[in-house]
């Protein structure tokens, strides 16, 4: 069974029109790829740490790596992507496996 992942996207909104023609398809496709959007957020405050703050959070649940990549190699995606990269600035996208606990990452730390 593959193993889930989360793709973290942090990014400032460069052009509003660009990135709501990504918006507006990249829901049903990102589901029908198997992803699901587990939370949206607008930048509040910075609590601790270095990096330089982006307005929007978007956090989706992939089935699994070969899904997030379906989804960004889908040939017919080829004319949704550039909507997001025209609509966006400052983007940060970081994938995550997915964990049940910290034990993993606590065991390798030892």
């Amino acid at each position: 069974m593959p193993n889930p992942i989360y793709a973290l996207n942090l990014f400032d909104v460069a052009n509003r029109d660009e990135y709501m023609a990504y918006s507006r398809r990249s829901t049903k496709e990102v589901q029908a790829h198997g992803g699901r959007v587990v939370a949206l957020g607008k930048f509040r405050e910075v609590a601790t740490g270095d990096i330089a703050p982006r307005t929007v959070l978007i956090l989706v649940e992939w089935t699994s790596k070969e899904a997030f990549e379906s989804y960004c190699n889908d040939p017919a995606l080829a004319d949704l992507h550039p909507h997001r990269v025209n609509g966006t600035r400052n983007y940060i996208w970081h994938l995550f496996d997915k964990l049940e606990d910290l034990r993993p990452i606590l065991k390798a730390a030892s």
